[in-house]
């Protein structure tokens, strides 16, 4: 079981170079963004911490949090790509050439259409059209939730498809099943982005943490020394095997928050002591 914030050692909150996290859920509560995660957003980055956020999301979505959000960059739909503005300009990463993965999430949308025609209640994701690789099904998108049933049937539908010969991924977020063809995944293109912005190595691992809220987070979880979660992933617990070291008291955005205060804290505390 993870522990309370109030049993974690200061020392570790300075050191952290790179916060990775989850969007929503995590950094948004019941679909909207709070200014308490915006602010928190805002005084990370002015203590050093560079924040990239790790999300599902849509290409749509990540092309305004990039430009729009205090951020160093942000890595979207589990992995697929990722962006960032700086003072050169705004830039897009593909973990895979662009033009396959498009040809692929095609034939994958077309398999997982024909899934969801027999259930007349679930449909995908209002962005689908604004996604580059994914295939999204909408299970609690600005919609009462899908039976946890019905979900598990579908992800398992989906996860045993063949698509032009190759294996599907699937994955639950609080929002969405996502379906993709490919070897990448939040952990392995969050290794990428650090190493491309490192001077092409990766940190020290104590240096790097993750904050989730869902089971498409345990990758992040098992990759590094120590994570957060959000309270809303507690019901979810027992269905990870690798579990975040510490839990935030608040949900969704005001628990990254509260996290984000306590690491701004410490980070102050130890520029002052310096």
């Amino acid at each position: 079981m993870p522990n309370p914030l109030s049993e974690l050692n200061t020392e570790y909150l300075r050191n952290i170079e790179w916060l990775l996290t989850d969007v929503d859920d995590t950094l948004t509560w019941q679909g909207k963004l709070p200014p308490d995660t915006l602010i928190a957003l805002a005084e990370l980055e002015q203590v050093g911490v560079k924040v990239v956020a790790v999300t599902g999301a849509c290409a749509g979505w990540c092309d305004q949090m990039a430009k729009m959000w205090p951020l160093h960059g942000i890595i979207g739909e589990n992995g697929a790509f990722w962006m960032r503005k700086d003072q050169h300009g705004f830039s897009s990463t593909f973990a895979r050439p662009a033009q396959q993965m498009r040809k692929e999430q095609q034939a994958l949308c077309e398999s997982i259409s024909g899934i969801l025609a027999e259930y007349s209640d679930v449909e995908l994701s209002q962005d689908q059209s604004f996604r580059f690789c994914d295939v999204a099904v909408n299970i609690a998108q600005d919609r009462p939730p899908v039976a946890t049933s019905t979900t598990m049937e579908i992800l398992n539908r989906i996860l045993s498809l063949n698509v032009e010969s190759n294996p599907v991924n699937a994955t639950l977020s609080s929002i969405h099943i996502n379906a993709w063809i490919g070897n990448h995944s939040k952990r392995s293109s969050g290794e990428t982005y650090i190493k491309q912005f490192n001077h092409g190595d990766l940190p020290n691992l104590d240096h790097v943490t993750y904050v989730g809220d869902s089971l498409n987070d345990e990758g992040m979880f098992e990759w590094l020394p120590m994570t957060f979660g959000v309270k809303n992933i507690r019901p979810l617990l027992d269905s990870l095997k690798h579990q975040p070291s510490y839990l935030t008291s608040e949900y969704g955005g005001f628990g990254f928050a509260q996290l984000a205060s306590l690491i701004v804290q410490a980070k102050k505390y130890n520029n002052a002591s310096a």
